[in-house]
């Protein structure tokens, strides 16, 4: 593989920020087919930096050029049985080619630098493309039987409750019209005086009770307005009751009253 020496010197340099960076010890193994047998160089201190599949080696942190790269392409990183503890190398397929030594400082860096340097190869970032594409089509199929499969619609849901009042909510529960008007509420919702609740959830109160009518009869002759029968309920909008029904049947209480007294003064002659 033919580079660009400026090219790669530019890159190994500049701005762009590195995958991994440190100081490790390295030397150099090279293996020789035909006499069957390694030969390896002593370990020098080098600072490496790791750029894409790229791995930059320096004389020292502040170099100005690499003293060498590693391309990382068609190659395994492992850990190496070696005399020195935290080693690991990085060895080619092809016969004949370097093996790295490298060894680090401690346990944790050197599983660092494992790390970063397996996934630094194309053909890794190929394997996680394929798996990515993978899921994301699995993906795209689950969202597809998602939206073909059927939906109850709540609002059909609703339109069937509306048909059958005894399956909506209290809140639900459409008005009863008693005489053309709406009810406050039935008896069996209202217990202990508790008011009606409104649309709000607020508890709305009665209406006041509207004034009490004199007599016109009683009015003409001069004669005070005649009481009502002592024994005439309380009125239906007190605590007690919220029906229109019972307030109607409370009102007719009070002419049949008004009425029972004319006919007994028609009776005495007093017309």
């Amino acid at each position: 593989m033919k580079l660009n020496e400026r090219s790669v010197v530019h890159y190994a340099t500049c701005d762009s920020p590195a995958d991994h960076a440190g100081f490790l010890r390295k030397r150099v193994e090279r293996h020789h087919h035909h006499a069957h047998h390694h030969h390896a160089t002593s370990y020098q201190r080098r600072w490496f930096v790791l750029k894409g599949n790229l791995l930059f080696y320096f004389e020292e942190r502040d170099s100005r050029e690499p003293m060498g790269l590693v391309v990382l392409e068609g190659c395994t990183v492992e850990l190496c049985e070696a005399a020195e503890e935290f080693a690991f190398a990085i060895r080619f397929d092809d016969a004949g080619a370097r093996a790295y030594v490298l060894v680090a400082d401690e346990h944790a860096a050197m599983e660092a630098w494992v790390k970063a340097l397996s996934r630094a190869s194309f053909d890794y970032m190929r394997l996680v493309v394929k798996e990515l594409e993978k899921q994301l089509e699995e993906a795209c199929k689950s969202l597809a039987a998602c939206r073909k499969s059927p939906r109850r619609s709540s609002s059909s849901g609703r339109k069937r409750h509306l048909s059958n009042p005894a399956l909506l909510p209290p809140q639900e529960k459409p008005t009863i019209l008693e005489n053309g008007y709406s009810t406050w509420g039935s008896g069996d919702d209202i217990l202990g005086g508790a008011a009606c609740p409104d649309r709000d959830g607020l508890h709305a109160k009665p209406p006041p009770l509207p004034p009490r009518r004199r007599s016109a009869a009683s009015s003409t002759v001069g004669s005070p307005a005649p009481s009502l029968s002592p024994a005439m309920p309380e009125s239906p909008v007190s605590p007690e009751t919220a029906c229109f029904s019972k307030l109607h049947n409370w009102y007719g209480q009070e002419i049949a009253t008004l009425r029972r007294e004319w006919q007994e003064r028609q009776k005495r002659g007093h017309p």
